[in-house]
């Protein structure tokens, strides 16, 4: 695709860029996107009626297999090339903070290192009571397994309707979005707060903001730039335009 030049020049020249995904960047991994990881034995269940700490204290085992389901899927699928581009973004720009709604550690595993995790991780549990992060691969036959400090119910560690973010990630989200200059808006319906209002306070304080979606969202008409389509190809084609820039830069320098 033809990325505008204004687009490659402000990202050629940012201090600071933000990146925030959302399930859209998974889904061109084969992740299911959270409303729709309902098939099978959960097809007749709302996710919503899944995903809440009374959910988990009325039956803990089905909502572990659940989460165990999921992590079952998210096990078999590889990072795709929009996850790939940004690891590329992050080592041809100064600075890149990269802030994800998505649970599924495939941004890690692609080679970021450093991820504001907004939802927390489904690959990782901790206790349900002490929140204290648990190992339980020793024991993986419990549904769900004991806490091996107290020995309350183990459960997923992401972040449940009625839930808060976590403070440390939401601090360090609104710094960023407060102090970056270009913001990408990555496969996100711009729908669930707070991830959604981040984008707001990037754009009010001079950020550029860019949307790459598949479908146009509640950010779309206040967005600086719209590039409709897979993050997959566009994120890639956002890299080789900034490495054309700087080999233009190079043999004209």
């Amino acid at each position: 695709m033809l990325v505008p030049d204004a687009l490659t020049r402000a990202l050629a020249v940012s201090s600071h860029a933000v990146i925030l995904t959302g399930s859209g960047t998974s889904a061109e991994s084969g992740v299911p996107t959270f409303r729709e990881a309902r098939t099978g034995l959960w097809a007749r269940f709302r996710p919503e009626d899944l995903a809440t700490p009374a959910a988990f204290e009325r039956d803990p085992g089905f909502v572990w297999d659940w989460y165990e389901w999921r992590r079952g899927i998210v096990a078999t699928v590889e990072p795709n090339p929009g996850h790939t581009a940004i690891v590329a973004l992050e080592r041809l720009l100064p600075r890149v903070t990269l802030i994800t709604q998505n649970v599924d550690g495939l941004h890690q595993r692609a080679g970021s290192a450093n991820v504001i995790e907004f939802h927390g991780n489904i690959m990782r549990s901790k206790c349900s009571i002490e929140h204290c992060s648990v190992d339980i691969s020793g024991d993986a036959d419990r549904r769900p397994p004991p806490c091996p400090n107290c020995g309350a119910p183990v459960r997923p560690d992401v972040v449940w309707f009625g839930e808060a973010i976590p403070p440390a990630a939401l601090e360090a989200a609104l710094a960023a979005a407060a102090g970056c200059d270009v913001m990408l808006v990555v496969g996100t319906s711009a729908q669930v707060q707070p991830a959604a209002s981040l984008a707001g306070h990037a754009s009010a304080r001079g950020a550029v903001l860019v949307e790459i979606n598949l479908e146009a969202t509640p950010l779309t008409a206040s967005a600086d730039y719209v590039l409709p389509g897979k993050s997959g190809v566009i994120l890639p084609a956002l890299v080789e335009s900034l490495r054309d820039a700087d080999d233009l830069r190079g043999r004209t320098g």
